[in-house]
């Protein structure tokens, strides 16, 4: 599936996409742990509102859609492989086994929490990272590279 086409069935997809990540959320927030202490402070210096909401939940992989149309949109814009190490749903993180409780990876995915946050939830959320990605690339997409700067300068890598 290509960009273009990924753009034509956008609006179509969107839908399931949002249904995929509220699933997914749910089911971190029932089988995931609370933030530690520290990942806990770096959600309040990276402006999450609601911290206590969130969960981390370890995984040998993190999911990727079954619904085929999702599937192959993930694929079309490099969003979710064999290779991706964490993954925010709102108030629900997925983190890869060999990623657990790295700092930078939590903050990277809280910075993302407090962009649902600020967008409004879920809906507001994936349309605009969705189409930064379909538009200008996953690497390049602003939300991502906001996520990157502001879990950089949490953890003091910049």
């Amino acid at each position: 599936m290509d960009r273009r086409t990924l753009l034509a069935q956008f609006e179509s997809l969107l839908p399931l996409a949002v249904e995929w990540a509220s699933q997914e959320e749910q089911r971190v927030l029932r089988e995931g742990v609370p933030l530690s202490e520290q990942e806990m402070a770096d959600a309040n210096a990276i402006g999450v509102r609601e911290p206590g909401r969130v969960r981390l939940l370890r995984v040998e992989s993190v999911p990727v859609p079954s619904h085929p149309q999702l599937r192959a949109a993930a694929e079309a814009i490099h969003f979710l492989s064999p290779e991706t190490r964490g993954l925010a749903l709102r108030y629900g993180i997925f983190l890869r086994w060999d990623c657990w409780r790295e700092r930078p990876l939590i903050a990277h995915e809280l910075a993302h929490t407090a962009q649902y946050e600020r967008l409004g939830g879920v809906l507001p959320f994936l349309s605009r990272y969705l189409t930064e990605c379909l538009t200008a690339g996953y690497s390049n997409a602003p939300l991502e590279l906001e996520a990157a700067t502001v879990a950089n300068r949490v953890c003091g890598c910049e």
